[in-house]
């Protein structure tokens, strides 16, 4: 819409677009693949003497975020279709599928090339993250596009003054949203991580005597912005832990007399680990690090240490 100087590149450009597609019936499959999803597409716009270090800045990006989840990937390299079926010069695509493999060459990853698997309008770099289950989901992409800036005509102004055409850039990282929350939520199994988790902390009250404390600790936690419940029904202490590890909380908060006299909790984690008699602050500050930190495991996950004897 306006002219854009060499000192604007690259120019990043995203959003989170929602996308239709009119998948036949039989191939609908739970989130995985749905009619209508939402993509974090964007679109960079560079100098050619950009493209790799672009497309490392985005190998970076894929790698930080799919780590934070604990998920591994592998890279494929789609080069160009059979002719006929591609726009562009033998020049662009060749300049572009070189620019990808210098990327992926100093990247260091391990790498497949995909003959002809290519879009029509360029190379591309598909990354398939692997979950708990073996199986590869094709999520994240990085694509090297002349066709587009051509057709548009779309140009910058170098140093000297002169109109050249930038290199386009197509990249997702989670591919679509909803199939990446099916992804986790298969990974994990519904055990998600604190810091993801709809439900990370259930207080379980003896009896009904110890609700009031109960409360008081969950504003104490809410304060800090934790999603935590009391447990008010009626049932017994056993049928109100196996509701909260069949909502896969991550802790279980059991307050009975002696807690609420020492001003402690009696701690379960979703695995069965026991912790009793814990200062309510120092659990408090273990689950404000695992949020920080994005731990995946529980820094309560290992059993409490025996009393050592004399």
């Amino acid at each position: 819409s306006h002219l854009h100087s060499y000192r604007e590149l690259p120019l990043r450009v995203a959003e989170v677009g929602l996308v239709h597609r009119h998948e036949a019936s039989g191939a609908l499959s739970g989130l995985f693949r749905v009619r209508a999803f939402h993509q974090d597409d964007a679109h960079v716009f560079m100098k050619k003497e950009d493209i790799k270090d672009e497309i490392l800045t985005l190998l970076n990006l894929a790698e930080k975020v799919y780590m934070v989840f604990g998920l591994s990937y592998r890279l494929e390299l789609s080069t160009r279709p059979p002719k006929e079926k591609t726009v562009g010069s033998d020049e662009d695509w060749e300049l572009s599928t070189n620019g990808l493999k210098e990327a992926l060459e100093e990247w260091g990853h391990s790498y497949k090339i995909n003959e002809g698997d290519g879009a029509f309008y360029g190379p591309k770099i598909d990354i398939h993250i692997k979950d708990a289950l073996g199986r590869h989901w094709q999520c994240g992409t990085i694509q090297l596009d002349m066709n587009l800036p051509e057709r548009f005509k779309l140009e910058y102004v170098n140093d000297q003054g002169q109109h050249l055409r930038p290199v386009m850039l197509h990249r997702v990282i989670y591919g679509s949203m909803e199939r990446f929350f099916g992804i986790l939520i298969e990974h994990f199994a519904g055990k998600f991580p604190l810091w993801i988790s709809p439900l990370p902390v259930v207080f379980i009250p003896v009896a009904d005597r110890h609700i009031n404390y109960a409360k008081k600790l969950l504003k104490k936690l809410r304060e800090r912005n934790f999603p935590a419940v009391v447990d008010t029904s009626g049932e017994s202490v056993s049928k109100k832990i196996r509701l909260a590890q069949m909502q896969k909380a991550n802790y279980m908060l059991t307050i009975g007399d002696t807690e609420e006299q020492n001003e402690t909790i009696s701690l379960r984690t979703r695995e069965g680990i026991m912790h009793k008699e814990l200062k309510f602050d120092y659990f408090l500050q273990e689950l404000e690090k695992e949020r920080q930190e994005r731990l995946l495991m529980s820094p309560f996950a290992m059993a409490p240490e025996s009393p050592k004897t004399v």
